[in-house]
């Protein structure tokens, strides 16, 4: 891995084609203290959120799309009425990137706002 950041959340995410080893379980572990609440499940980074209404819902949707669009790396979403899980992996190298990271962290970031 290139650079651990101090503060995942302020974080630029890397493009990834490919040809990067995914991180190590060693790597991951010392990266999950900086994104509380989210775990690696089905070898992917997830959180599930809970909302009010669907409104806010809808709303903390938006504000994912906004990140992911800025930072060009994009989760999985399943969202509900109330609810919206978001899973990140890495396609290119079908694991874990320090890039799902920096993405999980600002995530956290805007919904401790």
């Amino acid at each position: 891995m290139s650079d651990i950041f101090c503060d995942l959340s302020k974080g630029k995410c890397k493009p990834c084609e490919g040809g990067v080893p995914p991180l190590s379980e060693s790597e991951i572990a010392g990266l999950m203290p900086q994104v509380p609440d989210w775990r690696v499940a089905d070898g992917k980074l997830r959180r599930d959120f809970k909302f009010p209404d669907h409104y806010v819902t809808m709303t903390f949707v938006n504000a994912i799309a906004w990140i992911s669009h800025r930072q060009g790396h994009h989760p999985d979403l399943a969202v509900g009425y109330n609810s919206c899980r978001v899973e990140y992996i890495t396609h290119a190298i079908n694991g874990l990137s320090e890039s799902d990271f920096i993405c999980a962290a600002k995530i956290n970031a805007l919904f401790d706002l």
